[in-house]
């Protein structure tokens, strides 16, 4: 029996995903040496993977993801006609390249990283509109970073000189028309629909009586025509005779 803790790690999560007996089963398609034969024992196999795992039926594309991993439990020695793309095994095999680490940190803290390269983008901008609308959205995300991070307000004099700082000077705004016409907020959102309120107690007695005006009873005895139900039987209980 192979030791599991002596297999590449990916093949270690798949096996103890799938059992050591499956494991077996694939590692015995190799044995076969007609390719008709082999695919359609390696179909039955795909099917008892999903057997093992019944939560996966409802994940989309859940063939190709049992194709794949019967794929790599297999080896890619192990040809298949599969009835879905194989994917090749070097993306589980080679060594991910270092994600680089960023050396130098944001000039202001409050902002990060992503407002200089918004910045920098922004700077490349040739249209004086663009450039201009760029800014704008730009110094509205700088305010309500600013608010995230100090949990306080900033000024719109102070998101103007944090942005001609981290631009260099590039980037101006006039700050009167800034402050007349509040570009730095976040615009609310239009066509919205109206929030549910529950009606207040003198509300529902103004709704009945306007009910009852137009001809409706509100009687939980009444059927839906408005009529009252007739008596019946007197429901009181009967004295068992003497």
């Amino acid at each position: 029996m192979t030791d599991i803790n002596s297999l590449p790690f990916h093949l270690q999560l798949l096996v103890r995903e799938y059992g050591h007996s499956t494991y077996q089963l694939i590692q015995g398609l190799v044995q076969i040496e007609d390719m008709a034969e082999r695919t359609k024992r390696a179909t039955q196999i795909v099917q008892l993977m999903l057997r093992l795992q019944p939560a996966l039926r409802d994940l989309p594309e859940i063939q190709t993801r049992l194709w794949n991993h019967l794929h790599a439990m297999a080896g890619e020695e192990v040809a298949l006609e599969a009835p879905v793309p194989l994917r090749s095994l070097t993306v589980r095999t080679e060594k991910p390249s270092r994600v680089p680490y960023p050396r130098t940190a944001p000039k202001l803290r409050a902002y990060g990283a992503a407002i200089e390269a918004l910045i920098a983008k922004a700077l490349t901008l040739e249209d004086a509109a663009e450039r201009e609308q760029a800014t704008v959205q730009i110094g509205r995300t700088m305010k309500f970073l600013y608010r995230q991070h100090n949990k306080e307000n900033a000024k719109d004099v102070t998101i103007l000189r944090h942005l001609s700082e981290l631009s260099g000077g590039q980037l101006k705004l006039d700050p009167a028309v800034v402050d007349a016409e509040n570009l730095f907020e976040m615009p609310v959102g239009t066509g919205r629909a109206p929030a549910f309120i529950v009606p207040q107690p003198q509300q529902r007695d103004r709704r009945e009586g306007r009910d009852n005006r137009d001809g409706r009873s509100n009687n939980s005895f009444g059927n839906k025509n408005g009529k009252k139900r007739k008596k019946g039987r007197s429901q009181e209980p009967q004295q068992p005779p003497q």
